[in-house]
């Protein structure tokens, strides 16, 4: 599977937004219930029955179709340029080139092209976040102790 371009998302339009938002209700009413819902759809004769893990996913597309969002679906072995890996952390490319070049990231090389594997990205954005966290409990922390009222 290849990966969508982020530079031309295809917005949903209006119609497509009401839509989701209906069906993502619909869709999270069933799986709240457990773990053993099916969804089916009909084409004439033909019936396809989607598997539970996949409903989840679907609820999740719907749900930001709904707020107007664009959707790109990544498979988790897909490996990335450094412009698209750039693009999903929100920095310039050679911001990121930098973070792979100080170990930061993990990447291999392809003859001199650089590829981060996309299991690799989401890896260093969860230890940013958990940094981040770290970091502002430790601020929250020290207001207290000032007596500083956070």
């Amino acid at each position: 599977m290849a990966l969508a371009s982020t530079k031309n998302p295809s917005l949903p339009t209006e119609e497509e937004a009401r839509l989701a938002a209906e069906s993502s209700r619909k869709l999270a009413a069933i799986i709240g219930g457990g773990t053993t819902a099916q969804l089916r759809l009909y084409d004439g004769d033909v019936e396809i029955t989607v598997p539970f893990s996949a409903i989840h996913m679907l609820a999740d597309i719907l749900a930001q179709m709904a707020r107007g969002n664009a959707v790109t679906l990544v498979p988790i072995e897909h490996t990335l340029t450094t412009q698209q890996a750039a693009d999903l952390l929100s920095v310039s490319r050679p911001y990121l080139v930098n973070l792979l070049e100080t170990g930061n990231i993990a990447f291999t090389k392809v003859g001199r092209h650089r590829r981060i594997k996309y299991q690799d990205l989401l890896t260093y954005m969860e230890r940013i976040d958990e940094e981040s966290r770290q970091a502002l409990d430790e601020l929250s922390r020290e207001a207290q102790e000032l007596g500083m009222d956070y």
